[in-house]
């Protein structure tokens, strides 16, 4: 069993609430295609299904997912759930097909470019994901999965920058500095 399983066989998620940046934005677009990446048990890819929206979720935790399917039947809800390992590339995101991509609380930055070239002309995506922290009082981090300041406006150079933020926000369950932005590709 890995590290995630055990964490989510043990209720040691974060939180089943989805993030506000999230349904503040997704709100305002019409359904279509999403995923959410490294969705763990589906906050937001169930939030999503009930807005309309048909969901592809993929988390690397086996655990995470069957708490996804489970939560879906109960609420009658349709969401594609894959457990794959997208650092060793196991789930394959074709050139533009979504509407709109979720990524909270997660960084592969050689994931960037797919991520950016399957969303659709149009299409949004919308990031949450820790920025370095010095602060003391902020349980560490690996490094490798902190973004530096500015790091992820710069990957989504070219676009419509629809919102971004770097700080501390009131949202974020383990109260460290985040990046956030809106993206919505233009071509």
């Amino acid at each position: 069993m890995t590290d995630w399983d055990e964490r989510y066989q043990q209720g040691r998620h974060i939180t089943d609430r989805p993030h506000p940046l999230i349904t503040s934005f997704a709100s305002r677009l019409a359904p279509g295609r999403a995923l959410d990446v490294a969705s763990g048990t589906g906050r937001h890819a169930i939030w999503l299904a009930e807005h309309g929206w048909q969901v592809t979720a993929v988390d690397y935790s086996r655990i995470a997912i069957e708490i996804l399917r489970q939560r879906c039947r109960d609420k009658g809800l349709a969401v594609e759930s894959v457990t794959a390992d997208l650092e060793r590339h196991e789930f394959g995101i074709k050139p533009e097909s979504y509407d709109l991509i979720i990524v909270c609380n997660y960084l592969q930055r050689d994931l960037f470019a797919t991520l950016k070239s399957g969303t659709r002309i149009g299409g949004t995506v919308i990031a949450v994901i820790a920025l370095v922290d010095n602060d003391p009082n902020i349980r560490p981090m690996n490094p490798a999965y902190l973004l530096n300041p500015g790091e992820l406006q710069a990957e989504f150079q070219g676009w419509e920058i629809v919102h971004s933020f770097e700080g501390k926000s009131a949202a974020d369950p383990h109260r460290r500095r985040t990046a956030e932005i809106v993206a919505r590709r233009r071509s």
